[in-house]
């Protein structure tokens, strides 16, 4: 996609998601790649609110910070999806959504697969989740934690932060951060109720009938 098509598609895709209330202030960050593989990304300290294209940071492939702005404190986060992920990845959200923050604080979640089996949308779009610990805000630590699982995962939740989800382009990765989110609702409305759960043949049934990556 051209550059100046896929600023405005950021800024787009941001204000929508902050008229829904799934970011909020200044929080949150997108990035995307251009044609070039030079790498696009929203602005620390920006209200996805009121982005206009021009707010938008370049960084190049050699790392050089092109823009009138300093990129996301987690641009980190970003470039280690990109460089794990056998060029699959051409968008990266990372939102504070409400729900997904709220569940990754409850005990006893299963780190390697946070969600239960609760609609086969979240196996669809998102494969397993795996929560990863707490990290300070900007610790580059996390980058690292990122890169340790070797582009196996396109979403994970980050403790008592928020979810980070990586897709082909920019209408790809929105759609599965907006599932992560939903299904964290979903399972915290359920918390407590036992709820009736895919079980193991319905869940293979969809990660075959999708080809879905599941390890």
């Amino acid at each position: 996609m051209k550059e100046n098509i896929l600023r405005e598609k950021i800024c787009e895709f941001g204000k929508s998601m902050f008229d829904r209330g799934l970011t909020h202030g200044s929080t949150g960050n997108i990035s995307a790649l251009n044609d070039d593989g030079d790498l696009l990304v929203t602005p620390t300290g920006f209200s996805f609110g009121r982005l206009i294209p021009e707010d938008i940071v370049k960084v190049t492939c050699s790392g050089k910070i092109i823009g009138k702005n300093k990129p996301t404190k987690e641009l980190f986060l970003h470039q280690a999806f990109y460089e794990t992920d056998n060029k699959q990845t051409g968008a990266v959200f990372h939102l504070h959504s409400t729900h997904s923050v709220a569940y990754s604080m409850l005990p006893g979640l299963d780190e390697d697969n946070v969600f239960p089996a609760l609609t086969p949308y979240s196996i669809m779009l998102l494969g397993k989740v795996k929560l990863l610990p707490f990290f300070v805000p900007g610790d580059p630590a996390l980058g690292k934690e990122i890169r340790g699982i070797a582009g196996k995962r396109s979403a994970v939740l980050l403790a008592n932060h928020g979810p980070v989800v990586a897709g082909k382009n920019l209408e790809s990765a929105a759609n599965a951060i907006e599932e992560l989110e939903n299904t964290a609702k979903l399972a915290l409305i359920l918390s407590g109720q036992k709820p009736r759960l895919l079980n193991n043949k319905n869940v293979n049934d969809v990660i075959n009938k999708f080809k879905i990556e599941w390890d």
